[in-house]
């Protein structure tokens, strides 16, 4: 058994600001498990983590924060989808913290819907008082990254002091630390509980929560299996990216690798037609998850993770404890309110 304050490297001597005042709930999901003829079911909510509506981003962006801060920085700068969840907490975070925030939105989900460009996160990001820069290309982490930096560039000749926040891999991972430290979190959660899982599902996108989950959890001695659910790129794209990811983790905090290749699970069976875009059983998670147990999930990335969720749980032994990963995401709904009234309907 592990508690919370398990050390992990240098995790933490590293600059930190708190962004998230508690540790959010571990729920079971009694509901959704009957309606699979089965038990076990549990829900790690971040989705509950407060800040701006939310999600696991606040736990990420306190170790960028943190920096950020450490160096004396005025702006945040950092670059997304449309409708990311990351951008609208990042803006969130810096205003938090009395400091300016330039937004890059990136073109990457072919919607012209006037809805999924104005509301949503985009809608809060301009309540945050945010700079919105948009970016033509929505698969070009390297260009969206170089073009970040010649705004931070101009930033500078006016005297101002930006932080970068990266998209593309080649930079240290700070904000997989937030689930480093979410992991000992869980451990020290469940162990008070009684609970031991034989399965953790979380979303994998950028790979920083899942690579960050999956190292914090190897890091301190636990093998729980750690199962990705694509929702940006397929499978045999995303697992070398985790891997590396892992690897730059273990270098940020000074330790030997713990997580071996074969650690690394991730399932692409829901991520068509693509990024940000919904099929039937995707649609048929997001409705379940809700109609049981009152869990909204967005449709970027809860409700594909939720879709994976449901197969797996499916297919495992009805009495294995399973925890599903609660990102949050919850002001995306708003901007695909077309697809989800007539789904709905």
């Amino acid at each position: 058994m592990t508690n919370r304050l398990s050390p992990v490297g240098a995790l933490d001597t590293l600059p930190r600001k708190q962004l998230l005042s508690f540790p959010t709930p571990i729920e079971e999901m009694p509901n959704l498990g009957a309606a699979l003829g089965r038990s076990g079911l549990y829900v790690k909510r971040d989705d509950l983590t407060g800040l701006a509506f939310g999600g696991n981003k606040v736990r990420q962006l306190e170790y960028y924060v943190g920096a950020a801060l450490a160096e004396g920085a005025d702006t945040i700068l950092i670059t997304g989808a449309v409708q990311s969840n990351f951008v609208r907490l990042a803006a969130a975070a810096a205003r938090k913290c009395g400091m300016d925030c330039h937004l890059q939105l990136e073109e990457r989900v072919p919607k012209n819907d006037p809805t999924y460009k104005q509301s949503g996160n985009v809608l809060i990001d301009r309540i945050l008082g945010a700079t919105i820069h948009a970016y033509p290309d929505g698969e070009d982490e390297e260009g969206a990254d170089r073009r970040l930096h010649e705004i931070a560039e101009g930033l500078r000749k006016k005297g101002r002091n930006p932080y970068v926040i990266h998209l593309a891999p080649g930079h240290a991972p700070l904000g997989a630390l937030g689930y480093v430290d979410a992991a000992r979190e869980i451990l020290f959660q469940s162990a008070g509980a009684g609970l031991e899982f034989d399965q953790i599902v979380v979303a994998s996108g950028s790979g920083h929560t899942h690579a960050g989950l999956l190292f914090g959890l190897r890091a301190v001695g636990s093998g729980i299996p750690v199962t990705g659910i694509c929702v940006r790129r397929p499978a045999d794209q995303q697992s070398p990216r985790l891997i590396s990811r892992c690897g730059e983790i273990a270098e940020l905090l000074g330790m030997e690798p713990v997580v071996r290749d074969e650690d690394v699970v991730v399932r692409d069976d829901h991520l068509a037609p693509g990024y940000g875009r919904m099929n039937e059983a995707v649609i048929a998670a997001l409705k379940l998850a809700a109609e049981t147990e009152g869990l909204i999930m967005d449709p970027v990335y809860t409700a594909k993770t939720m879709a994976g969720f449901l197969d797996i749980a499916r297919s495992n032994d009805p009495t294995s404890k399973m925890l599903f990963v609660h990102t949050g995401g919850t002001p995306a709904l708003f901007a695909y309110e077309k697809e989800l009234t007539a789904a709905a309907g």
